[in-house]
């Protein structure tokens, strides 16, 4: 729906200012309004908006082309449009010189208005999928791209600044899910390797002797089925970073030979007899408790010290559950586009039953289920009924019942209100989930005696 995006008008008349505004709010939009310059700055400020219109003159307060001027020095891709009842081909040259995206003149006609919007929001839209194709190419991610307001993961957040130029060996711990991995492509991109291999290994899926060749390389006829030289992941990251998944679940060999590798920074390939320095950075992560697996014997100890150099914990989603919305935000976006469904949002009903799931899975279960409900999904609001496989039995609804002693114009002002309230007053949104158009709704209204 159109309530993600958000404009502001900006215009000293309050005819005017009003009268832009519920045009806009009508066709669902979230729309604020500003009477000065000095206010659009610092509503800008405050949150930014990814549509402006502000009027030219604005007297005696500074005008559309200098409050422009300034929201370009903290928002310099806003989208703005300045509007005026005095137009001049001059003033237009102006505006669209100092960085305008439009000129309208006053009074602005709302199907123009409208269209103009539509065209700006499927531009966003398709920058926004370029901007995630680019990244899914490359898969250059930092810590910019980690979502999270909770105080513990912006600590984390913190300490990755601190140490992306570093060699130190990281170790990451935290639950299956939390993103152990997206931390680990951080640290690398963020810092001066970041043009170099980011090389990564699962070591919980290769068996001994398979995974002792993915580290180290072989040369050609080091054991049967080698019928070429191999080079190793430890080679192949050069002088960038690898990515030991699950370091937690190596054999004791392994155990012994990595860290031959930490102490001397040098190996050799199976069967080779040359010795291969090793530049790259190691980042290891592991969802087991490795100080406990160093207490029953099932963990070098010496190579945990190794290891732990700098150490991050994740905390799990159910410890940070304000982080949901904004997971759950960004998901859908992302989702959407590649399942290549029309959903936008969802349902504030649907989003309580997602922060009152405890997510034994983490962001990786909260990103299954948003897709499995996006794919099943048949409009662009993601509903309670959307996250059905998600609920157990006390948490099912029984079925709707229509009381008895209820007429049917209470039940259709029941539904009128209800969906009024869904929308937050929004009558194009409410009219649509009614399946009637506005002047309809506008008519029953009217007939309740209801108000927006």
């Amino acid at each position: 729906m159109n309530s993600q995006w958000k404009i502001l008008v900006v215009d000293d008349e309050i005819a005017m200012r009003e009268s832009l505004a519920a045009w806009l709010r009508e066709d669902a939009y979230t729309v604020d309004t500003a009477a000065s310059g000095r206010e659009a700055l610092e509503r800008a400020r405050e949150a930014a908006y990814d549509i402006y219109f502000i009027d030219l003159k604005m007297p005696p307060e500074i005008g559309g082309i200098e409050t422009m001027i300034e929201l370009r020095k903290f928002q310099p891709d806003a989208t703005v449009v300045i509007i005026t009842a005095y137009a001049t081909v001059d003033t237009a040259i102006s505006a669209i010189k100092e960085g305008a995206q439009e000129y309208m003149v006053k009074p602005c006609n709302p199907e123009d208005l409208s269209a103009f919007v539509e065209r700006v929001i499927q531009l966003k839209n398709l920058q926004r999928e370029n901007l995630y194709l680019r990244k899914k190419l490359t898969r250059q991610y930092t810590f910019q791209d980690i979502i999270s307001k909770n105080p513990r993961m912006h600590e984390i957040f913190e300490l990755v600044r601190e140490i992306t130029s570093q060699r130190s060996t990281v170790l990451v711990q935290g639950e299956s899910g939390t993103g152990k991995e997206l931390i680990a492509r951080a640290i690398h991109h963020a810092g001066d390797r970041s043009s170099r291999p980011f090389v990564g290994v699962s070591c919980a899926s290769l068996a001994e002797t398979l995974l002792e060749s993915e580290l180290f390389g072989h040369e050609k006829g080091s054991f049967t089925g080698a019928v070429a030289r191999k080079q190793g992941k430890f080679e192949l990251a050069g002088n960038g970073s690898i990515f030991l998944d699950e370091i937690g679940d190596i054999s004791p060999k392994l155990q012994m030979d990595l860290l031959r590798v930490l102490q001397e920074r040098k190996f050799f390939r199976i069967g080779g007899t040359t010795e291969i320095p090793m530049n790259a950075r190691i980042i290891a992560a592991t969802n087991r408790n490795l100080e406990e697996a160093v207490e029953e014997g099932a963990f070098r100890d010496d190579l945990f010290y190794r290891l732990n150099v700098i150490n991050i914990r994740i905390p799990p989603l159910r410890e940070r559950r304000e982080d949901i919305p904004l997971l759950a935000e960004n998901l859908i976006s992302r989702l959407a586009i590649e399942t290549n469904k029309e959903v936008r949002e969802i349902s504030r009903e649907a989003l309580k039953m997602l922060m009152d799931h405890d997510w034994p899975g983490n962001v990786r279960e909260l990103e299954n289920a948003l897709e499995r409900a996006i794919v099943t999904a048949h409009g662009e609001v993601l509903e309670v009924e959307n996250f059905d496989f998600l609920a157990t039995a006390r948490h099912r609804q029984t079925p709707w019942e229509v009381p008895g002693d209820t007429s049917l114009a209470e039940l259709e002002k029941r539904a009128v209100m209800a969906a009024l309230d869904r929308t937050e007053g929004n009558i194009k949104a409410a009219a649509n989930i009614l399946g009637v158009d506005r002047s309809t709704l506008y008519a029953k209204l009217k007939k309740y005696g209801l108000s927006r």
